[in-house]
């Protein structure tokens, strides 16, 4: 194999790597995880609350589910705070 090709082959790998790379973080980052992760969370709590006799376990399953979901909305502030600092 020349080293053209080879510079070719390791270009052509390096395009799928940050495609991968891209697709995880736009998954990290999309609306569409954040509600199966707050949806989630609100079932299990239900279960937990359940088991362990809250009262109204639909009511206050609320609370940890939006303490989740309000978590999710200021990390993206405080990521930006972080690699602000990290890069000056």
């Amino acid at each position: 194999m020349s080293e053209i090709d080879q510079l070719k082959k390791d270009i052509e790998q390096i395009k799928k790597r940050n495609n991968k790379v891209e697709l995880e973080k736009a998954w990290e980052t999309s609306w569409v995880r954040r509600i199966a992760i707050v949806s989630l969370t609100y079932i299990v709590m239900i279960l937990v609350f359940t088991i362990i006799n809250v009262e109204k376990p639909f009511i206050n399953a609320i609370i940890p589910t939006m303490g989740y979901f309000l978590s999710t909305l200021s990390m993206s502030f405080i990521e930006k705070k972080w690699k602000k600092k990290v890069l000056q």
